[in-house]
């Protein structure tokens, strides 16, 4: 375990209306960031937590799925929601909802998703490339927010030969963003490769009246740390760095504090976070739905840990909780927390071209509403 003691003398983190302490904010993660995994996380630390992607045409239409994923906890203070749309007359009526109906303290914007389904109808990590359409829907959204903060996350761009970052963080601010995040990876390298800090720090140096925070390889305390430090972010969105580890919280927390380090967990209390996991899941979904969901968990949980493969057999295809229950006591909870489980976790793959819209770079300022999103939330 690293030691990370260094305090940053930076002002607090305010979006909106709110002071972030520490400077965190868990990214919106596809079937991860339900309200279970939200409130594991927040129980280690304070932050801003995101709840998982909410299609904007879902809202507008009452979808009953996407309904059930807009749950907050009794306690989640702001509560947050990260929106996905590519026409402003939609995303705005879907903000004006979520804010009338007082369904959520923040909203945030995806225009990061470097999914195939997603940048093939002009979403996501596409569509910053649109000016001028990346424009309206940033205005439309932050006039339908009204005092409700509006935020804005994106990626470099769509590859090295179309990078839409400096453009995309200048509209944001000019059109009342309360701040912007950047994901330093173009959505061609997906989650591949290491992402380039030092564009985080040409966003900072660009848009200079709002928060910019960074995303990507935040992997432990120090590394949030470096991140501040090197670009002079005002605060860090860590995503896959918590999978299987949502302590990280409590470490960030720690380390912007200038304190000392919380102990790794053994495997014992890994398993008593596990079952916590699973009645929190429980709670929302219902044991079925819930074990289903923890299975894609296990191997985070787990990760070189000394769980036989036989074990490990038996936690990805765990279907009730006394099941869990009888997995877990068979576990060794002495064994001490891996020196090498800081590193890097969850989906990397490899990059590779992205998929577009016919004729999509042939006008940055075309304005023109790309094929209606689908109704499908979560990514």
């Amino acid at each position: 375990m690293e030691d990370v003691t260094a305090t940053l003398s930076k002002p607090a983190l305010k979006i909106g209306p709110y002071e972030v302490d520490p400077p965190v904010v868990l990214a919106p993660m596809a079937g991860i960031t339900n309200v279970a995994f939200r409130q594991l996380c927040a129980e280690y630390g304070a932050g801003i937590y995101v709840c998982e992607m909410i299609t904007a045409r879902a809202v507008v239409e009452r979808h009953p799925g996407t309904m059930h994923m807009m749950t907050f906890g009794a306690d989640e203070k702001p509560r947050s929601m990260q929106l996905y749309g590519v026409d402003p007359k939609t995303m705005a009526e879907a903000v004006r909802i979520i804010v009338g109906e007082g369904l959520a303290d923040h909203v945030d914007s995806n225009f990061g998703c470097p999914v195939a389904k997603v940048t093939r109808k002009g979403g996501g990590a596409a569509l910053p490339f649109k000016r001028k359409l990346f424009e309206a829907i940033v205005r439309e959204s932050v006039k339908a927010a009204g005092d409700v903060p509006f935020t804005v996350k994106f990626r470099i761009g769509i590859d090295d030969d179309h990078r839409t970052y400096l453009d995309a963080g200048r509209i944001a601010e000019a059109e009342g963003a309360a701040a912007v995040s950047l994901h330093a990876r173009t959505a061609a390298q997906r989650y591949s490769g290491q992402a380039d800090w030092t564009k985080i720090t040409a966003l900072k140096e660009t848009v200079t009246s709002i928060p910019v925070l960074g995303n990507g390889d935040i992997f432990s305390a120090g590394d949030a740390l470096r991140m501040v430090e090197e670009t002079g972010c005002d605060g860090v969105v860590v995503g896959r760095g918590c999978l299987g580890r949502p302590w990280l919280f409590g470490e960030l927390e720690a380390a912007f504090a200038g304190r000392p380090l919380p102990t790794p967990p053994n495997l014992g209390e890994v398993a008593r976070v596990l079952r916590r996991h699973a009645e929190l899941l429980i709670s929302h979904d219902g044991e079925t739905k819930a074990l289903r969901d923890l299975r894609k968990h296990m191997a985070w949980y787990f990760m070189n840990f000394p769980v036989g493969s036989e074990l490990r057999r038996g936690f990805a295809m765990v279907s009730g909780l006394p099941e869990l229950d009888d997995l877990i006591g068979r576990l060794d909870h002495d064994a001490p927390f891996p020196d090498n489980a800081d590193g890097p976790r969850g989906r990397q793959g490899s990059p590779g071209k992205v998929t577009l819209p016919h004729g999509w770079l042939d006008d940055p300022d075309d304005d023109c509403v790309p094929e209606a999103e689908d109704m499908h939330s979560g990514g």
